[in-house]
């Protein structure tokens, strides 16, 4: 590792209307490091690597390169620099190839004609090189697992000459073989020289890839510079928010499990090449934990259960009432919700006001002789956001403008507001602060308490075994285990989802 720092940010400010977003920040990186950015959800990490690849200018401050004084007006000028940055929202195009989309912008051609052939074996060698020659170059992105779509974003960065690479929460989608894997890549781009700033809010992770951290807070640098392998856990979680957390989840009620009727029964739920023979039952105030691998068809067994996906055999109720399948409507109206895990694509609407994203499912209540009552619609988004700390206030803000984890409580506002009797959470803390995760589990216990059949699907087990009552282990679309949550550990989890034996 170089000592000479490639990349030195001073003081750097960034206004919005009405909001301070950096306040000057300071960060310094070094050729053949990864540097970890930590920092809550709106500390202003995802503001500054949006300066650094140009989507936004500074309004004060300096960036150096190699020492010397660069403007990046345009993201051209970032990436002709060398900077590539690999968003938590991947940036692919659905309906274009994967060949296609690594080399978008910077097409492989000679005289104008297109090099096909080239292009799909540069694509090849850069996927080899990731660990995934499995994913075919002529293959639509959009049909890839969200997975694989990151493998596929990591080469288009690579197919540039990138001397610093941003990874924004690139684990989030991650089994942790694939983990593994990407931290092998990492290892070999900073042992030929590339810097990589890395952004994740899974502490653990720093420990095993990072060399130096900056903390942000509120918009400014609090610490910068810190060596991981000297740096106790707890002083960074005192850094990033100003006091300490205990990472720990809500206790479970006095009373034992809940015993009453199930109000959501699964029975021999099929979807094929996908999941089969899956059996399931929640009953009112419990929470019921899916563990497995990423692909193990966690997530396409929520997606059943609200609809969205057709199964060609089983049967779901709830409360006693069979579901039509593949109808979200029939499974909205029945009383189930579901908070998806990519929720900017999947479960918001983006370019539009919080208060429309929490009553886009209960829009009749606000109805009057055919007119929405906006009014009404406000005051009781109001009220929800204030209960659920939404932050910052004010429910005509576009949801886009909020950090993940207040976007994650907009989406749980909603079914809170449609009184949901059967609440589907796939990876409810993905890509959100130690303090809102705090905030998210006491929520789901509180939803519980209350009555709510909660079903969580999370690739961290430590998650799973912590705010579940009881745990389903799912491996290649078969449950390979059921039992309380207390009577197994995360090790043993982890045996059975790599071996599959059925406990």
């Amino acid at each position: 590792m170089n000592d000479a720092p490639l990349l030195t940010m001073r003081g750097i400010v960034k206004r919005f209307p009405g909001v301070l977003a950096l306040g000057g920040v300071e960060l310094e990186v070094r050729a053949g490091e990864v540097h970890c950015l930590l920092g809550q959800n709106g500390a202003g990490k995802s503001t500054l690597i949006k300066v650094l690849s140009a989507s936004y200018q500074p309004d004060e401050g300096e960036i150096l390169w190699e020492g010397k004084p660069v403007v990046l007006s345009t993201p051209q000028a970032s990436m002709d620099l060398g900077i590539s940055t690999i968003y938590q929202e991947l940036d692919l195009v659905p309906d274009l190839s994967v060949a296609e989309n690594i080399f978008l912008g910077h097409e492989l051609s000679t005289a104008g004609f297109s090099q096909r052939g080239e292009t799909i074996r540069r694509t090849r060698e850069l996927l080899a090189r990731l660990g995934h020659s499995e994913i075919q170059p002529t293959r639509s992105v959009g049909r890839l697992s969200p997975a694989a779509q990151q493998i596929v974003s990591m080469a288009r960065a690579l197919s540039q000459d990138t001397r610093l690479l941003i990874l924004d929460e690139p684990s989030a989608v991650l089994d942790q073989g694939e983990v593994d894997n990407l931290f092998r890549v990492i290892r070999d781009l900073t042992a030929e020289g590339v810097a990589v700033v890395y952004i994740s809010h899974r502490l653990e992770e720093i420990r095993q890839i990072g060399d130096r951290i900056t903390v942000l807070k509120d918009g400014s640098t609090v610490a910068t510079g810190l060596a991981v392998d000297q740096t106790p856990t707890s002083d960074l979680i005192k850094l990033m928010t100003g006091r300490s957390i205990e990472y720990v989840f809500p206790p479970r009620g006095d009373a034992g499990p809940p015993t009453g009727e199930p109000i959501l029964e699964v029975i021999g739920l099929e979807l094929p090449g996908v999941f089969t023979g899956v059996d399931l039952s929640v009953r009112a105030g419990e929470i019921v934990g899916l563990a497995g691998l990423v692909g193990a068809g966690r997530s396409e067994i929520l997606e059943t259960l609200y609809g969205a996906r057709r199964p060609s055999a089983g049967t779901v109720r709830v409360a006693g009432k069979e579901l039509r399948r593949g109808s979200v409507p029939a499974a909205v109206k029945a009383g189930v919700g579901l908070a998806p895990e990519e929720r900017k694509s999947q479960g918001l609407l983006l370019d539009q006001a919080i208060y429309s994203n929490i009553t886009v499912s209960t829009m009749g209540r606000f109805s009057r002789f055919g007119l929405l009552d906006s009014r009404a619609e406000r005051k009781r988004s109001a009220e929800l956001t204030e209960s659920l700390d939404v932050r910052p206030a004010g429910v005509d803000r576009l949801v886009r403008l909020l950090s993940g984890g207040n976007q994650q409580k907009v989406v749980l506002a909603r079914w809170l507001l449609r009184e949901c009797r059967v609440l589907l959470l796939d990876e409810p803390t993905r890509g959100v602060d130690v303090g809102a995760r705090a905030e998210i589990y006491t929520l789901v216990r509180s939803l519980a308490d209350s009555g709510v059949a909660v079903v969580v699907v999370s690739s961290e087990v430590e998650e799973v075994l912590g705010l579940s009552d009881r745990v389903l282990v799912v491996r290649e679309g078969r449950v390979v285990h059921e039992g309380p949550a207390g009577e197994i550990d995360e090790s043993r989890v982890l045996d059975l989802v790599m071996e599959g034996k059925v406990a």
